[in-house]
């Protein structure tokens, strides 16, 4: 496996980076405890996915990337979308569905997409993004553009024809796209151990396809951000894809509707304590962080959660005129242009 596995040895970012990525670490899980408050209030409708738990992977590779290099996400993409750029208040707007939202009120919390921030959308079919990353890494090779596809999926996605099947191409025509398994251990309600043939789903099939199998602790926001900045610069360099596995593991059930109940209480246990906020905020310290630095950034991303919650609710339904409105494409060249 990667020698990545651990903080331990591991050449990290200056205090300043670290800090960054603290941020957005704070802004990733405020952001989706309110917006679960939310839901619990009747004013988030349908379902969502949180990924609190998960935040050290968004934000290690958000800071990893430049501004035109592009993401893909699952339903579970607040935080990726968040941390690319797109504005807070239009992401919450878009979860309670008014005309403010990221998508107009119209896809809400499983399709948020944000193509002026290079967020190219949460994909709500399970393995469906990973060919469409593919072909953006495509596209920018051949235009030359030196962009990069970071291509996010949960460890149910490996047991999916186009996981493979987006993964040969990749690596036949050396694309710049870097593949980031999220494994937090299930696949909806099914432990991913159960139903698959090797211990690593992500990490134990790279070698089929000529790439280093990288296995790292998805919750370790140092280790996560050195592996994206080496595997970023890689596919930037022209040398190809690479397959990453994150081990990490989500806090509440797969979705508002689930409340997880399925998994042990002792291991639940153990990974609330192996959180990834608290522990970097100490290992920060330890590094030579002023605490009143870290707590102004703890009420900073409060109020900015504040300010786009107030934001969001006072915002206006939408128009139903548009509800028939930018629904489908007729196949033709007039939608690219």
């Amino acid at each position: 496996m990667s020698d990545t596995d651990t903080a331990e040895g591991t050449e990290v970012a200056d205090l300043e980076a670290r800090l960054s990525i603290y941020r957005m670490m704070q802004e990733g899980r405020l952001f989706e405890e309110r917006a679960r408050d939310l839901f619990l209030q009747g004013l988030v409708k349908g379902t969502s996915h949180l990924g609190i738990g998960q935040e050290a992977i968004a934000a290690g590779f958000a800071a990893a990337l430049e501004p035109d290099d592009l993401v893909f996400c699952t339903y579970r993409g607040h935080v990726h979308t968040l941390l690319r750029g797109a504005p807070m208040a239009a992401l919450m707007a878009e979860l309670l569905g008014r005309a403010t939202g990221i998508c107009g009120g119209k896809g809400g919390s499983m399709h948020l997409t944000d193509v002026s921030h290079g967020a190219m959308g949460s994909y709500a079919i399970v393995g469906a993004h990973m060919p469409i990353a593919a072909g953006a890494a495509w596209a920018a090779k051949a235009r030359g553009t030196d962009q990069v596809a970071v291509c996010f999926f949960g460890d149910g996605t490996t047991n999916i024809g186009t996981f493979h099947e987006a993964l040969n191409l990749a690596a036949v025509w050396a694309l710049p796209v870097v593949f980031v398994c999220e494994n937090n251990l299930y696949m909806e309600y099914t432990a991913i151990g159960d139903v698959t043939a090797v211990e690593h789903p992500a990490a134990d099939r790279a070698s089929a396809y000529g790439l280093e199998p990288i296995l790292i602790d998805g919750n370790d926001a140092d280790v996560v951000h050195t592996t994206a900045v080496r595997t970023v610069a890689r596919a930037r360099s022209g040398d190809g894809p690479s397959l990453v596995e994150a081990v990490t593991y989500r806090h509440g059930g797969h979705s508002r509707a689930d409340p997880g109940k399925y998994r042990p209480d002792e291991e639940v246990a153990e990974w609330l304590r192996r959180d990834p906020i608290p522990s970097y905020r100490e290992r920060l310290l330890a590094a030579g962080a002023d605490e009143g630095t870290l707590d102004a950034i703890d009420r900073d991303a409060l109020a900015a959660v504040d300010r786009a919650t107030e934001e969001a609710r006072e915002a206006p339904f939408p128009d139903p005129d548009t509800l028939e409105t930018e629904l489908w494409a007729d196949g033709g060249s007039a939608w690219r242009n």
